[in-house]
């Protein structure tokens, strides 16, 4: 038992093969032996005994008490009984041709009818075949009609009489014998054609009997219409025509109000009988016909739509329409049984194991294996750490870039997880190549670069040299010389990325990186710094005179000649030499500036009146002398004087 679909709705895999190719006898064994004891097979349990059969399965049904299991498949042609109190085969049973479909009509195994591949109907019981009858044409499906006790077998061809239209015929098991069967519109036949009819002949593929209602039988066929007959009047009482493609399958829901129904272009309808639009309409995705419809009902009595094809059952919410959960198996689908008030679905399948599936949000399991829900909550609180050693992380966008967006939801190959998907390597290989021609060049010179780099690196050198961050590089080396500690940043694997990645460089531009390291100096930063040209003439002399400010004069006079400073002045000063000062040493002028006025017209024209030159400085003040020099000091504290 495994988790197959991770999702919102979790999907387990109870039995069924993980390979569509089935292994030999004695390498199953082998591996069946060997695995016995691994972790990953401890949780891997034969639900049913021998719940398989040689080659394939065709149909599978669950008795209405829901104790009895009947399958069938060939080969050779056969039918298995399982009893699930037991959880065993109560028998097996070979039958002279391949079984097309089969109903139970009892509550239990004790009656059923078997429609054979060779225009013959086989009731059995316990005891063998029961009685065997022959069919005029061949047999597309059974339906049974509880009330007049009338098994309704849809046929391929028309009628014999030559009206022209297809029959589905009727067998009274009370009265045992044939009744006038119902005539149903199929189409024209080729000219000259026999009794079963031409290649491209009209046949009525599928029936459907609303038993615990209103009991109308509905009948689906070749040319895309549904037709309705009452039994209680055994005339056609309604059709429903314009569907895309022949009718495949057929299913009313419990009320009766409803009928669903599935065409061979994979198109699902669901159909109120009070209006002829359709209340809902979903695409399957894989253009392939529906092969079973089923109405289920959720224990917090939400109504959920199954369909499946061939290659994937679907679930879908049936009042809003949306895709409640998918069960994509590794072989293809042949038909689909649920079991009765229960989360579990089995499957006759193409593969020699038949599949049983446990969804929990469906329902509890069936009573006859009830330890599900234990293993089920057991299996909930374990950790799962998938690996996808062959896989490769994708988002959305660039899956897109790759067009393989059309995939999702419709291939194994691509695996839901977080914010993305897991690509499986060949397909992510192949579309990467399809989507750039050149990325094997682009990748071949990438290594070799790697390969030069990488001996160029295993050279002797004096300073370590790396590609990224050479300045990190050179200052964890420093600080390692200076307080004797090895550098085991450099040596460490787990920052190698830090040191080669080009993702990892440290961008010493950025807002972040200045913030934390406002002492740092930048290569190639630019100063700049405004110039006044009002505040070289009008400067204070106390400012030039200033200790400080002749300080920061010799430090600018030794900057090197390679620093770029960027200087910005007015173009309006003609001549004279412009002052450099910062904003900080500009003081405000004291006092009232006279205007000068102008009659100048249209440009302004500006004067400057000049001030004095510097100022001779201040002579400065004498020390005042305190009032315990020389004085002898009673403290013995000898700190004290200082």
């Amino acid at each position: 038992m495994k988790l197959t679909n991770p999702g919102v709705v979790p999907v387990y895999t109870v039995s069924g093969p993980s390979t569509a190719r089935p292994l030999p006898e004695w390498l199953a064994r082998r591996r069946k032996r060997s695995a016995k004891y691994e972790p990953e097979e401890l949780n891997n349990f034969e639900l049913l005994q021998n719940f398989d059969f040689e080659e394939a399965s065709n149909c599978v049904r669950v008795s209405d008490d829901g104790n009895w299991i009947m399958s069938s498949g060939t080969y050779k042609p056969q039918f298995h009984v399982h009893n699930t109190q037991e959880l065993s085969l109560s028998f097996a049973r070979h039958t002279k041709s391949e079984n097309t479909t089969f109903i139970m009509l009892s509550q239990d195994y004790t009656k059923s009818v078997h429609l054979q591949s060779d225009r013959s109907i086989e009731f059995h019981t316990p005891m063998g075949c029961h009685y065997e009858v022959r069919l005029p044409r061949f047999g597309r499906d059974l339906a049974y009609l509880r009330q007049s006790t009338e098994v309704l077998i849809p046929s391929v061809g028309l009628s014999a009489d030559g009206s022209g239209m297809g029959e589905v015929f009727r067998l009274d098991l009370e009265r045992g014998q044939f009744l006038r069967p119902w005539q149903v519109d199929v189409g024209e036949d080729e000219a000259g054609a026999g009794l079963q009819g031409g290649i491209n002949v009209g046949a009525v593929n599928v029936a459907a009997v609303a038993e615990s209602t209103h009991g109308l039988c509905a009948f689906g066929t070749t040319l895309g219409t549904v037709e309705f007959y009452d039994p209680r009047s055994r005339n056609r009482v309604a059709v429903l025509g314009g569907q895309e493609g022949e009718v495949t399958a057929l299913d009313y829901s419990r009320d009766g109000l409803s009928l669903a129904l599935g065409t061979g272009t994979g198109i699902v309808q669901v159909f109120d009988l009070r209006n002829p639009r359709p209340l809902m309409k979903k695409d399957q995705g894989m253009g392939l016909p529906i092969k079973n419809i089923i109405h289920l009902t959720t224990p917090t009595e939400e109504k959920k739509l199954l369909t499946a094809d061939k290659r994937i059952i679907k679930l879908w919410d049936e009042q809003t329409g949306d895709l409640w959960t998918s069960i994509e198996p590794t072989v293809e689908i042949n038909h689909v049984a649920h079991v009765p008030d229960s989360g579990m679905l089995l499957t006759a399948n193409e593969g020699k194991q038949m599949h049983s599936f446990f969804i929990p949000n469906l329902g509890l399991a069936p009573r006859w294996c009830h330890f599900l829900d234990n293993m089920v909550h057991e299996m909930e609180n374990e950790k799962r750490v998938d690996t996808y050693d062959n896989y490769k992380f994708l988002t959305i966008p660039e899956l897109k870039q790759l067009s393989l967006a059309h995939l999702v939801g419709k291939t194994n190959l691509l695996r839901p997880y977080m914010h993305g998907y897991f690509v499986h390597s060949k397909l992510y290989d192949q579309a990467r190549l399809i989507a750039n021609p050149y990325v094997w060049e682009e990748e071949r010179a990438k290594r070799v670069k790697e390969k030069v780099e990488k001996a160029r690196e295993s050279r002797i050198r004096g300073v370590k040299k790396v590609k990224v961050n050479q300045k990190l590089v050179d200052k964890i080396v420093d600080r390692s010389d200076k307080k004797k500690i090895a550098a085991g940043v450099l040596d460490d694997s787990r920052f190698g990325k830090l040191f080669e990645d080009e993702e990892f460089k440290i961008d010493e531009m950025s807002r972040e990186f200045r913030y934390l390291n406002p002492s740092t100096q930048v290569s190639g930063q630019v100063s700049v710094q405004h110039v006044n040209d009002d505040s070289s003439v009008t400067s204070n002399s106390d400012d030039e005179n200033d200790p400080e400010s002749e300080v920061e004069n010799k430090k600018k006079k030794k900057k090197s000649k390679d620093d770029v400073v960027m200087q910005v002045s007015s173009s309006k000063v003609a001549g004279g030499k412009a002052k450099d000062t910062a904003f900080g040493q500009r003081a405000p002028k004291t006092g009232r500036v006279t205007k000068v006025r102008t009659d100048v017209v249209g440009e302004q024209k500006v004067t400057f009146v000049p001030e004095s030159k510097k100022k001779q400085a201040e002579p400065e003040a004498a020390p005042t002398r305190r009032r315990d020099d020389g004085r002898r000091s009673a403290s013995t504290n000898t700190f004290r004087r200082l």
